[in-house]
C-alpha cells in the first residue's frame, strides 16, 4: 500500500501493510526490530495505540473515516501509550521522523492506496 498526504503531495509510506483482524491489530509491530524508511502499518478500527513489548520508537498518524488527520504522535517510545483520538478510525504507524519529514499536520487529508 502507498500512503500519501494529499495536501502537500508527500509520501508517508511506499510499502505499508494493513492490520485488520483482531489478532493482527493487537500484535501491530510487536516483534519487529526496526521499521525502515518507506515502511508502515495501517491499523483499522483504532483510535489509540500502546507500545508495550515494542523495541523501537515510531511516529503515528490517526485519521478519521474520510482520511482527515485527527491526531499525531511523534516519537512514541516503547512501553508508552498514546492519547485516545476519539474521532480516529485508523492509526498509521510509521518510522520515527516521518511526520516531520512529510510536514503532516492535523487537518491534512491522507490517501491510502493499494498497488
Amino acid at each position: 500500500m502507498i500512503i500519501k498526504n494529499l495536501k502537500n503531495n508527500k509520501c508517508l509510506s511506499q510499502h505499508a501493510e494493513v492490520a485488520k483482524t483482531p489478532f493482527s491489530r493487537a500484535k501491530g509491530l510487536i516483534g519487529r526490530q526496526s521499521l525502515e524508511p518507506g515502511q508502515g502499518l495501517v491499523i483499522t478500527s483504532c483510535n489509540s495505540i500502546h507500545m508495550f513489548f515494542m523495541s523501537v520508537a515510531i511516529d503515528v498518524v490517526f485519521i478519521d473515516r474520510r482520511g482527515v488527520v485527527v491526531g499525531l504522535v511523534e516519537e512514541i517510545k516503547p512501553n508508552q501509550m498514546s492519547s485516545v483520538f476519539w474521532k480516529a478510525t485508523c492509526a498509521i504507524e510509521l518510522p520515527i521522523g516521518t511526520i516531520k519529514q512529510t510536514e503532516t499536520s492535523v487537518g491534512d487529508v491522507i490517501e491510502i492506496k493499494a498497488f
